[in-house]
């Protein structure tokens, strides 16, 4: 990995040039700041730069206009910590031991950019919403916090109950504030939207209509409830977008906006039935726009090169003049972006760039013996192919234990009371035992409801893309390929009160509160499966 990028390093001569024929004193190259911003939960389609019309998100199109839109960005792994894990130490979840699960114990050896940077001279901190759940130590057994420190305690009356009181804008000022040396820095806003629950009916008297929404995906019923519940998640969606231009207003005031570096993006997909938790088209396919006055020239460019989110970390990285090896992080796997980023290019850049691979583990509790779901799967051109290692298993986890890899709502509500019913395709598509191989054409078919991988006519392009896979992820050790999967089973689950959870409510005691479903997910009698 280069240092700086040609294109960024002579760009920031010229301005030096300038300078000095100007009569101008000669300054140090500055290095950028840098304000990485994370929705929690937010689908691709629901920003307006990308096409839609009933969510409007004014911050982040403006983020897209004035910089680069990524039309093919993805997470490797579509679940809160393991995505927000690839972002920090640019691996992919498998690489990361027990990191690579969500709700874990994140290993002492795998360093952030953060921590490099902190290393390094700048000012870091974030607020709201960092890498969660789960929780981390240094070597030695003291509490590690992988963005440094968080700046959350300044609070406002939020418009709902269900939405965060932190006033993200505040806090922002405030870690300014503190950058008393003048540093340059980095921050990351970690909103808590539109992440669950939501207040019930809140978009309904937000003034937002039914009407308006322009698309129920098909593998939910188009109902009353379920419009109720996307408009939920619009009014939250919206409420983060509105604070991503409270930051960028203060960016303004403080005239850093000029040499700051502006990611915004989000974790994983919508949290609905057949999205977030899962490794299809709209659970891995996530919304990326970089804005730099100062180092992006040619504007308005839309790339449809494929971007991982592994390839975040080395790209800051090279903007501020750092080597991965001189980082002491483990050895990245992502590809820095800056040459597209400081380039002119639009469409395909980099033809290399024709594929991601994908991938999960243990996400939530719930099955026996603390189990997970593990997948792998590659992305490339108009296909996804995907690999289900435990088809015996509950891809959204134990019915008796309330499906616990989706979040509790009035959508996942109405999927499961499909169950027995004339519409039982609605919870087979969310909730059903798949099938060990899946291929999609996410060109014709993105919300990934018709299997291809048993159809003679894709035999060869599915066996391509199996290849291709696995030899790439034994290339990188994955455990699951080399025929060591069990250990991500084995690894630990944070908090401790929900180990071996699904043995002990099945046993009757009394079980700490999941705050993420509603006991009338619990379904007993759609165990009935399991005997099968």
């Amino acid at each position: 990995m280069t240092i700086i990028s040609n294109i960024h390093f002579l760009g920031i001569l010229t301005i030096l040039m300038s300078g000095c024929q100007s009569g101008q004193k000669q300054k140090v190259i500055e290095k950028p700041n840098i304000l990485l911003v994370v929705a929690d939960d937010a689908t691709v389609r629901h920003m307006g730069a990308y096409g839609s019309k009933f969510i409007k998100t004014p911050a982040f199109d403006r983020v897209a206009k004035n910089g680069v839109l990524f039309n093919k960005a993805y997470t490797p792994n579509a679940k809160c910590a393991p995505s927000r894990a690839s972002m920090l130490t640019g691996r992919n979840s498998w690489q990361l031991e027990a990191g690579g699960n969500h709700m874990s114990y994140f290993p002492s050896k795998f360093k952030t950019f953060p921590e490099v940077l902190d290393e390094n001279g700048y000012h870091v901190g974030y607020t709201g919403k960092g890498w969660l759940p789960g929780v981390a130590f240094n070597e030695d057994g003291t509490k590690r916090d992988l963005l440094i420190k968080n700046y959350s305690n300044i609070e406002l009356d939020a418009p709902t109950t269900e939405i965060s009181n932190n006033d993200y804008a505040a806090n922002f000022n405030a870690f300014l504030n503190e950058n008393e040396s003048d540093k340059p820095f980095f921050f990351w806003f970690g909103s808590w939207e539109p992440h669950r629950q939501y207040e019930y009916e809140s978009g309904l008297r937000s003034g937002k209509k039914l009407s308006e929404i322009d698309e129920v995906f098909k593998f939910w019923p188009d109902t009353e409830e379920v419009r109720k519940d996307i408009l939920d998640y619009a009014l939250e969606l919206e409420y983060f977008d509105t604070q991503l231009g409270k930051l960028i207003k203060q960016l303004e005031l403080n005239n850093e906006l000029d040499n700051t570096i502006i990611i915004v993006t989000s974790d994983n997909g919508m949290p609905f039935p057949r999205i977030k938790g899962q490794e299809y088209e709209l659970s891995n396919h996530l919304p990326l726009a970089i804005m730099w006055p100062k180092g992006i020239k040619h504007k308005d460019r839309k790339i449809e090169d494929f971007v991982n989110f592994t390839d975040l970390a080395p790209t800051i990285l090279e903007f501020v003049g750092i080597s991965n090896e001189d980082s002491g992080m483990a050895p990245i796997q992502g590809k820095s972006l800056a040459k597209i980023l400081t380039g002119n290019k639009s469409g395909i850049v980099d033809s290399s760039n024709d594929h991601i691979l994908i991938g999960k583990e243990r996400h939530d509790i719930g099955r026996p013996n603390n189990e997970g779901y593990p997948i792998r799967g590659i992305f490339k051109g108009d296909y996804l192919y995907l690999k289900n290692f435990k088809t015996d298993r509950w891809p959204g986890g134990n019915p008796e234990t309330g499906y616990l890899n989706c979040d509790g709502g009035p959508t996942k509500t109405a999927v499961l009371d499909s169950y027995g019913t004339d519409n039982h395709q609605y919870w087979q598509m969310s909730f059903g035992k798949r099938v060990e191989e899946e291929l999609y054409n996410i060109k014709l078919d993105p919300l990934c409801m018709s299997n291809l991988a048993y159809d003679e006519n894709y035999k060869i392009k599915k066996e391509e893309l199996f290849t291709q896979m696995t030899t790439e992820l034994i290339e990188q050790n994955d455990p699951r390929i080399v025929g060591e999967g069990d250990i991500f089973d084995n690894y630990k689950i944070f908090p401790k009160k929900f180990m071996d959870y699904h043995q002990r409510y099945m046993n009757g005691e009394e079980m700490p509160e999941l705050h993420w479903v509603k006991y009338s997910d619990f379904r007993q009698e759609q165990n009935s499966d399991l005997k099968k």
